[in-house]
């Protein structure tokens, strides 16, 4: 477990400005002057290494490809008592639309759409044990995506935009 103070302050010290951290899941927003994200995506990985001892990935999605990915995200799939919806981002790697050919979900109960950079998936919780998807967990596929529930990546677009229009 990394603390966000810790981890806020790694982010500092790279010289990344405007660094705020949401909830206790590793999400920072920062403002970045350059623009080349797999320096960045480098930089980051080895001050988290370096700083808590052991090899962390990061995922870095601009506020453009958030923005994007939130847009996809059909207003009525929420987080909430009676639908389970979560935003997958996707390891380059991974990303691109055959992803969800590898994804072993079962179409009569959930709803899975790409997105370049996530995939965004939803489920009613009353049929949430008939869904295949927590299959993927400790898998190689699994371990090339972060997940997020559609409500904090909303957030985390409203945080960037806050950042952009204070910029």
């Amino acid at each position: 477990m990394v603390s966000m103070a810790a981890l806020k302050a790694c982010f500092e010290q790279l010289g990344l400005t405007d660094v705020k951290t949401y909830i206790n899941s590793g999400n920072v927003i920062f403002w970045a002057s350059e623009n080349d994200k797999q320096a960045i995506t480098k930089r980051i990985e080895a001050a988290l290494e370096q700083s808590f001892g052991h090899p962390i990935r990061a995922l870095l999605k601009t506020h453009r490809e958030l923005e994007h990915i939130v847009a996809a995200l059909p207003n009525s799939w929420v987080n909430d008592k009676e639908t389970k919806c979560d935003v997958m981002f996707l390891w380059d790697s991974i990303d691109k639309p055959g992803v969800l050919d590898a994804l072993p979900m079962n179409p009569d109960v959930e709803d899975v759409r790409y997105q370049p950079g996530a995939v965004i998936w939803r489920v009613n919780r009353a049929n949430a044990t008939k869904s295949r998807m927590t299959k993927i967990v400790g898998t190689q596929l699994y371990k090339q995506m972060t997940i997020r529930n559609a409500n904090t990546t909303r957030k985390l677009l409203t945080l960037a935009s806050e950042l952009d229009a204070k910029r």
